[in-house]
């Protein structure tokens, strides 16, 4: 898939974010407590956090323009996206399947509205159920499941043993999931860009893809401290009157929210040249992805969140698709300095450097030479 637009070199960067007064990533298995290393006490941020939010920042710049749609997003059903790369391919989704009605059963079946890809059709003076190579098997199943009526019993056990096992995709082959890779890859950002588990059980195979961009966990600089704040609602959450009686009209419940006074936050990335020429991840999506850095916490506020702002932004851009040195070399050149003594409380009581220089702009580019 490599392009005149693709890139060819190697970059590596390193990105420091801070939050105020805010949660920068709950963990749901704590409670939703701001994740902490238990051992040094450094605040954490996930991978899987950042990269949300440049899915996020993405979907509202580009909304849903071609080429920058968003795979992994807030319910979406991925399998319907699989269908729609073989369609847009013409490859055949499986085979249809025409079962004989039992003609005792014809009339009752007649009387139901069928979900899509089933129906009823003739042929020499029989009657068969059509069942479509890309039928709904959920819907299928929902159907079959709300046949409750004694009347539909018979129906429900013959749909149940004949059209539930005709409900299956044929396995594309190796072209074909090639081909739909590469439609995937072409179509949405975030797997062109972070890659994808494409092989799903309930969709078409596009097999798997490897993003040219991966980050690490982002670590806080020094250790956080987590507050732990009570929360009081006036307004009683239940539907009926029973809550608000027993608080004697007083309707307040109570709360928990937990914050981060302050805590400066880096994170390492890296982007392969290699993998980006097998995805198609070109120039300006790389230019796409450096914006979304510096400004997606400007689109994604909450008041569980605080305050979050990206600060400093060093790229370490190579010459070669292999690059020049290593990764780690370079993130060492990269160091930060207290300015303060106490807690710190805004991003003035640091100071950023790059060879021991301070650095003054958000985003700073160094050719590795």
């Amino acid at each position: 898939m490599t392009s005149e637009n693709t890139i060819k070199q190697r970059y590596d960067f390193v990105l420091f974010f801070d939050v105020q007064d805010g949660n920068p990533n709950g963990d749901p298995d704590a409670g939703n407590l701001p994740r902490i290393d238990a051992e040094t006490g450094m605040g954490l941020v996930t991978d899987v956090c950042l990269k949300r939010k440049v899915r996020n920042y993405i979907e509202i710049t580009k909304n849903n323009e071609s080429r920058f749609r968003i795979y992994i997003k807030e319910k979406a059903i991925l399998g319907h996206f699989h269908k729609e790369a073989f369609e847009a391919l013409k490859f055949n989704l499986g085979e249809d399947t025409n079962i004989p009605i039992p003609e005792n059963l014809l009339t009752q079946l007649e009387e139901h509205t069928l979900p899509e890809g089933l129906s009823i059709d003739e042929e020499n003076g029989r009657s068969y159920l059509s069942i479509a190579s890309d039928a709904d098997l959920d819907a299928l199943k929902t159907f079959i499941k709300e046949l409750e009526s004694t009347r539909d019993k018979e129906i429900k056990s013959f749909l149940s043993k004949n059209a539930l096992k005709a409900v299956r995709s044929r396995k594309p082959s190796p072209q074909e999931t090639e081909s739909g890779k590469n439609w995937m890859c072409n179509n949405f950002y975030d797997i062109r860009a972070f890659g994808a588990v494409l092989s799903l059980k309930s969709a078409p195979n596009c097999g798997q893809v490897r993003g040219p961009i991966q980050l690490t966990f982002a670590r806080s600089v020094e250790p956080i401290v987590i507050f732990e704040h009570s929360l009081t609602r006036i307004a009683v959450a239940t539907d009926t009157d029973k809550e608000a009686k027993k608080q004697s009209g007083d309707n307040r419940t109570m709360g928990r929210k937990y914050t981060v006074p302050y805590g400066l936050y880096r994170t390492h990335g890296f982007i392969s040249a290699n993998l980006a020429a097998q995805t198609g991840f070109n120039q300006t999506d790389l230019d796409l992805f450096w914006r979304a850095i510096e400004e997606m916490f400007d689109h994604d506020h909450s008041a569980a969140r605080g305050l979050m702002t990206t600060r400093r932004l060093v790229i370490f851009e190579h010459k070669t698709a292999l690059g020049n040195k290593a990764a780690s070399d370079l993130f060492d050149r990269v160091t930060w300095k207290r300015l303060t003594d106490g807690p710190a409380r805004t991003f003035g009581d640091y100071q950023i450097l790059l060879d021991n220089t301070p650095i003054t702009e958000r985003k700073t580019v160094v050719t590795v030479e």
